[in-house]
Parts: C-alpha cells; sequence; structure tokens
C-alpha cells in the first residue's frame, strides 16, 4: 500500500523517502542596530512559510549570533546552499563567505549576491511609491526628477558594477535618471549626485534606499534628501521570493525560473548620467 508522509516535502511511495533538500543558510552581514536583525527574522520566517519544505538557517558574518562558523558547525556535514543577504559582489561575497564554508565540516555551495535582479527594482520602486512617488507621472515631473540610489559602498570595482546594473534597471522602470551613491568606501557620495543632478536641471531628486535593513547608513543617506526618502528594502515579499530564488539556482538550477520581473511602465525610457566628477 502507497504511504504519504505526515512530514512537509517527505513523500513517500511504498515506504520510500525523498531525501531531505539541501539546507538554506541566509548569510546576514550583521549589525549593532537591532531593527536589522528582526528584519532579517522576519526574512526567515517570510522563507519558510513559502517553502516549509526546506531546512532554514540563519548565520552572521560578524556583529550577531549565530556567526556563520557555528551555524554550518551544527549541521554537521549536511548538504546546504549558503544565501548571501548582500546586495553585490564584494569582499565578504568573494572570500569571507568561501573561506567560512570552505573550513566548515558540512557540504556547502554559495549563491550569488541578491544583486543585481528585477526583483530588487520591484521592491526599490515600492518603497519610493510608499514615501511620495507617483504612480504615473507626467512628463514635466520625469523632466524635473531624478533618484539617487543609495548603497553602503565598496572599494571591489564589481560591487559598483552591480550597484550601476541595479541603477539602470530602476532608471528604466521610472523613465527618470537614477544615479548610484555611496555612504562609504566609493564615490560619488550622495551629496555630490545631488549637487550634479541638481546642476542638470533636477529639482525633484529622491533617494532610494539600497540596505537590506534600517541603520546607520540607511538613516544618514535618507537625511541628505531633498525631496523624498524611501525605506530600506526591509521585508518586501520581493526579498523572500528573490532569497527562495538564489537558493533554487545553486539547489535546482533547471527549475529556478521566476515569474515575476520589473518591467518597466508603457512609455518609459531608459535614461542615464555621464559619469560624475568627484
Amino acid at each position: 500500500m502507497n504511504r504519504i508522509s505526515s512530514q512537509p516535502g517527505l513523500v513517500s511511495l511504498d515506504d520510500r523517502r525523498r531525501p531531505e533538500p539541501p539546507a538554506l543558510v541566509l548569510v546576514a552581514h550583521g549589525s549593532r542596530d537591532p531593527r536589522t536583525l528582526k528584519t532579517v527574522h522576519e526574512l526567515l520566517d517570510q522563507v519558510r512559510a513559502q517553502r516549509p519544505d526546506l531546512p532554514v538557517h540563519l548565520g552572521h558574518i560578524e556583529l550577531n549570533e549565530p556567526l556563520l562558523p557555528d551555524t554550518l558547525a551544527k549541521l554537521g556535514d549536511a548538504e546546504a546552499v549558503l544565501v548571501p543577504l548582500l546586495l553585490s559582489r564584494g569582499y565578504h561575497v568573494k572570500r569571507d563567505i568561501p573561506e567560512m564554508a570552505a573550513a566548515s565540516p558540512a557540504r556547502t555551495r554559495v549563491a550569488a549576491p541578491l544583486g543585481p535582479h528585477p526583483l530588487l527594482v520591484d521592491t526599490l520602486h515600492a518603497r519610493l511609491v510608499e514615501a511620495g512617488w507617483p504612480t504615473r507621472p507626467d512628463e514635466e515631473m520625469r523632466r524635473e526628477s531624478a533618484v539617487v540610489l543609495a548603497a553602503a559602498g565598496s572599494r571591489d570595482p564589481e560591487s559598483a558594477l552591480d550597484t550601476r546594473r541595479t541603477a539602470k534597471l530602476l532608471a528604466h522602470r521610472l523613465g527618470v535618471p537614477v544615479v548610484p551613491a555611496y555612504a562609504s568606501a566609493a564615490t560619488p557620495t550622495v551629496d555630490t549626485a545631488i549637487r550634479a543632478l541638481t546642476a542638470r536641471g533636477r529639482h525633484r531628486i529622491a533617494v532610494a534606499s539600497y540596505f537590506t535593513a534600517p541603520g546607520l547608513f540607511a538613516r544618514q543617506c535618507a537625511e541628505k534628501a531633498p525631496w523624498m526618502a524611501a525605506a530600506p528594502l526591509g521585508t518586501h515579499p520581493a526579498m523572500a521570493d528573490l532569497i527562495i530564488h538564489r537558493y533554487d539556482q545553486v539547489a535546482h538550477p533547471r527549475g529556478a525560473g521566476l515569474r515575476r520581473s520589473a518591467a518597466p511602465p508603457r512609455g518609459a525610457t531608459s535614461h542615464e548620467l555621464p559619469a560624475l566628477a568627484v
């Protein structure tokens, strides 16, 4: 007689158990701001709700517990996919996470960082609309408006490249110029980007917060906004979708497609500014 296991994801025929899928380990940077940890745990809850079949764990690179090496140690020699809760390539993605993974007994693979990806643009757009960005801007507003995409910053040129790609996708979505700017370690700064846009006749400048959660850098960048400042990416549903997608790209590469996309509104065009002088 065929039997179906009562445990989620463990369907068995003739008492044969389906092997457990690789664990999803969300790798967060860590922060002294308690709101960051709250955001990360809420994202984990969303992922678990969407995929109750997956063992889901958390590990931090620094500052918060559990640290990633401790999480991996508890997995023993189990298989795991590490999904960085990071928005671009950089030292943590290229060095820290792989080195911690290599030092553990777990059988690990590391997924790509979350960005760039159209789902991040979905989230950025939603946060701008929440802050007051019109859903149907007229041509006059398009001529006067622009967005500064405020990111943490990195000395790694590939990190800046990834952020520029996100800015280009967001510009295509909004139909106005979007300039990446940084809170540290890279240029231009948010102040420099705002001045350059103002000099080009853009008098309605919004700051889009390209941070996963509230924190010092997000607050400092938002305070510089001359018009409106959007909230960080946070727990928007697209973020959990993207975390699962990055997991599936590694664990189930043949079935990792996504149905959602950041298609531009009808009539929108892509805008890019020349490189800003620093």
